[in-house]
């Protein structure tokens, strides 16, 4: 059996780590809002790769995430006037309802970023031991992109085009824009009463940091296969590889990166922002 590997851009025979079974990380909902047939194309795509895998006698361990609190999730809950446990709750069951529609069976482990933020907190502690973090006045975490040479690799971006110094707060952005990225963000007034406390003072966790620690909890510094939309090479996983690899002092993460295409309408990618999107209830 061959994956196309996104990190090296070809096929490779796969073999994984432990004989007879494969460890699976899939990125799953950010919980802001109902999810359209493209977002279930991936699910269902990793639903049909873990079910030919266990057709093959492997024993697969499947974790998916949940992103219950990151830019989007804090902006809409604010806008509603509600709290961002209630708010992400609803989405998080619909979600798992659009699973039984596709008949998309369970993932093992469904960890919600929110469950983890003291573990994000002892990880970016350990980057910033090992000089690869900074901090900005506002209390906000860094990781400098330039400590770590590799960086761009799976998103084939040139090292000599990336801006390390310049900074980007925001957790999705566009490969021209790629810098030094937070993982950890200082307190705002906007962002309501949705705060932790840590070392730098009040804040949250960025995005990407979310997944490093939730993979590592339930598979360890190093697992098979991590899989997940075309959207999601740039920037989330890259600097996924990137922090874990740095934190845990692997020279690998995931050994195999499987990326899903996109469902077109027009020729036009399926996204909120383009309002183009169908969803399951569309179909009922």
């Amino acid at each position: 059996m061959q994956f196309y590997n996104t990190l090296n851009r070809k096929k490779e025979k796969f073999n994984s780590i432990q004989k007879g079974k494969v460890t699976l990380y899939t990125c799953g909902p950010t919980v802001y809002d109902y999810a359209h047939i493209g977002n279930l194309r991936a699910f269902l795509f990793e639903d049909v790769l873990r079910c030919y895998l266990e057709f093959l006698g492997l024993e697969v361990l499947h974790v998916m995430n949940i992103t219950d609190i990151d830019d989007k999730t804090i902006r809409k809950s604010q806008k509603e006037g509600r709290s961002l446990i209630d708010f992400t709750n609803e989405y998080t069951a619909a979600f798992f309802d659009d699973l039984k529609a596709l008949n998309i069976r369970f993932a093992h482990h469904y960890p919600r970023a929110t469950e983890f933020v003291s573990q994000m907190v002892q990880t970016i502690e350990k980057l910033q031991k090992k000089g690869f973090t900074y901090t900005t006045e506002d209390g906000s975490v860094f990781y400098k992109i330039s400590q770590f040479p590799e960086y761009g690799k799976l998103a084939n971006l040139d090292p000599e085009q990336l801006i390390s110094g310049e900074r980007v707060a925001e957790d999705e952005y566009e490969k021209e824009e790629g810098r030094d990225f937070a993982l950890w963000k200082g307190y705002k007034p906007e962002d309501g009463d949705v705060c932790w406390d840590s070392p730098w003072g009040k804040g949250r966790p960025g995005w990407h940091i979310e997944c490093s620690v939730m993979s590592k909890k339930f598979l360890g510094d190093k697992f098979d296969i991590h899989g997940g939309g075309m959207d999601l090479i740039f920037p989330h996983h890259e600097n996924e590889i990137a922090q874990s690899r740095c934190a845990n002092e692997n020279e690998t993460f995931a050994n195999y990166w499987v990326h899903n295409g996109f469902i077109t309408i027009s020729s036009e990618k399926m996204s909120k922002s383009q309002g183009n999107i169908l969803k399951i209830d569309d179909f009922r």
